[in-house]
C-alpha cells in the first residue's frame, strides 16, 4: 500500500448514457438517453461526488464535450470542496494563457484544480483543432508546454526558446500560491518519459494487475533518472452491486444492445489505434462478443466498456466487498488513486459511494 488511497468521479460533459450501446448514438439521441449536460445535471453529480467523500471528478476534453474550463469553472461555484481535475490539450492554446487561466482558477475557486495533460488525440480529431503534428512530436511539445507553465508559476518573469515555443518574459498577474498536481497518461516510450520529468500522478487505463504493475515499474526507473517519484493512478469504470449476482447482472444488461458487427468493427478500430493505451486495451478481448462473464480478464476486471467505448475499458466488477478487494489489489501495486465512472453515473457513484468507500474507510463529507 501507498497510504491513504483518493478516489476522483468522472464528469460527463457530452452527456450520460445508460448502457454501453447507448455510447455509440449520436450526440442528439446520447443526451436524451439518460443524462442531458446542463448546468443543473452536472451540478448534481458533482454535489454527490461531493458528499460521498470523492476528492475530484474528471472532465474529459475533445470536440465531442463542452469546454472543459468553462464547465468546471461555472460548476465550481456550487460545491464547497470538491476539485475539480480539468483535461485539456497543450497544443491548443499557449502555455503563458494556461498559465494565466490556472492562477485565476485557483484564487477564484480557492485552489480547488487539478490538471490532466492529454498530448492529443486520433488523426482526425486534431486535424478539427488545426493541429498536425505527428505523435511524438506531440509529446516532445507537451513536455515544452509543461516546463513553460512551471516556469511561469515559479518565477517573477520567464523566457524560454525551445523546439515549440519562443516566450519572453511571461509572467501572470498574481503569484501561484498553491500549483495544481498534474496528471499525466500514456503508454508509449515517449508519453512514460513525459510524465517522469512532469507529472505528479502518472495515470493509466485499468490493465490487468500484472500489466500495470509492469508499467508502474517503467515510470519509476525513468522517473528516477530524473531524480523525482511519481504517484500512481488508475481510471476505470465499476459494476458495483450489493451482491455478486446483481452486479453480474447488471454487466450483462450494460452489454445487451450490443450488435456483433459494431464490436468487431469497433475492435479492428481500435488495433490500428495510434494510441498505444487504447491497443493494450483492445488486445484484452478478441473482437466477439460474448456473454459478460466471458469477458472477465482478471478476477473481479471486467473488459466489457473496452467493446464500443474509446478509452477506459475495465471495469471492477462485483459486490461492494469484491470491487474493493480489486482496488486494494491495484494499491498493493503502487496505485493510490482511483479516477471511478459507470453506466449511469448518476446511479453507479451511489453504488460505490454507499457501498465500497465504506468499505475501504473512506467516510462522507461531512457538513
Amino acid at each position: 500500500m501507498t497510504g491513504p488511497l483518493r478516489f476522483h468521479w468522472y464528469l460527463p460533459t457530452h452527456g450520460d448514457t445508460t448502457t454501453i450501446a447507448d455510447n455509440r448514438l449520436s450526440a442528439t439521441e446520447k443526451v436524451t438517453s439518460h443524462l442531458e449536460p446542463t448546468l443543473h445535471n452536472l451540478t448534481d453529480l458533482g454535489r454527490t461526488a461531493e458528499d460521498f467523500g470523492f476528492e475530484a471528478v474528471l472532465t474529459p476534453t475533445g470536440s465531442h464535450c463542452e469546454d472543459s474550463w468553462l464547465a468546471t469553472a461555472a460548476l465550481a461555484q456550487h460545491t464547497k470542496r470538491l476539485k475539480y481535475l480539468v483535461a485539456f490539450r497543450p497544443g491548443v492554446l499557449s502555455p503563458t494563457l494556461a498559465a494565466q487561466q490556472v492562477s485565476t482558477y485557483q484564487r477564484f475557486t480557492g485552489n480547488r484544480l487539478a490538471l490532466n495533460v492529454v498530448t492529443g488525440g486520433d488523426d482526425d480529431e486534431m486535424r478539427r483543432y488545426g493541429d498536425h503534428l505527428d505523435k511524438a512530436a506531440r509529446y516532445r511539445r507537451a513536455g515544452e508546454f509543461l516546463s513553460v507553465v512551471r516556469g511561469i508559476w515559479s518565477n517573477p518573469e520567464f523566457t524560454y526558446h525551445g523546439e515549440f515555443y519562443d516566450i519572453e518574459h511571461a509572467r501572470a498577474a498574481y503569484p501561484l500560491t498553491h500549483v495544481p498536481t498534474i496528471y499525466f497518461g500514456g503508454s508509449s516510450p515517449e508519453a512514460i518519459e513525459v510524465a517522469a520529468e512532469h507529472a505528479d500522478v502518472y495515470l493509466t487505463w485499468g490493465e490487468k494487475p500484472e500489466q500495470v504493475a509492469e508499467k508502474v515499474e517503467r515510470v519509476q526507473a525513468v522517473a528516477a533518472r530524473h531524480g523525482r517519484t511519481l504517484r500512481f493512478g488508475v481510471r476505470l469504470h465499476t459494476v458495483a452491486r450489493p451482491t455478486h449476482e446483481e452486479a453480474w447482472q447488471k454487466a450483462e444488461q450494460l452489454i445487451a444492445g450490443l450488435s456483433a458487427e459494431q464490436v468487431r468493427a469497433a475492435h479492428e478500430r481500435y488495433l490500428a489505434s495510434g494510441s498505444e493505451g487504447q491497443r493494450r486495451m483492445a488486445a484484452l478481448t478478441t473482437g466477439e462478443l460474448l456473454d459478460a462473464r466471458s469477458l472477465e480478464v482478471h478476477p473481479g476486471l471486467w473488459a466489457g466498456p473496452s467493446l464500443l467505448r474509446d478509452g477506459a475499458g475495465t471495469a471492477a466488477t462485483g459486490s461492494y466487498e469484491e470491487v474493493a478487494s480489486v482496488f486494494k489489489e491495484y494499491a498493493q501495486l503502487g496505485i493510490s488513486e482511483f479516477i471511478l465512472s459507470g453506466y449511469p453515473q448518476a446511479e453507479e457513484i451511489r453504488h460505490v459511494g454507499a457501498g465500497v468507500l465504506p468499505a475501504l474507510g473512506v467516510a462522507a463529507a461531512v457538513g
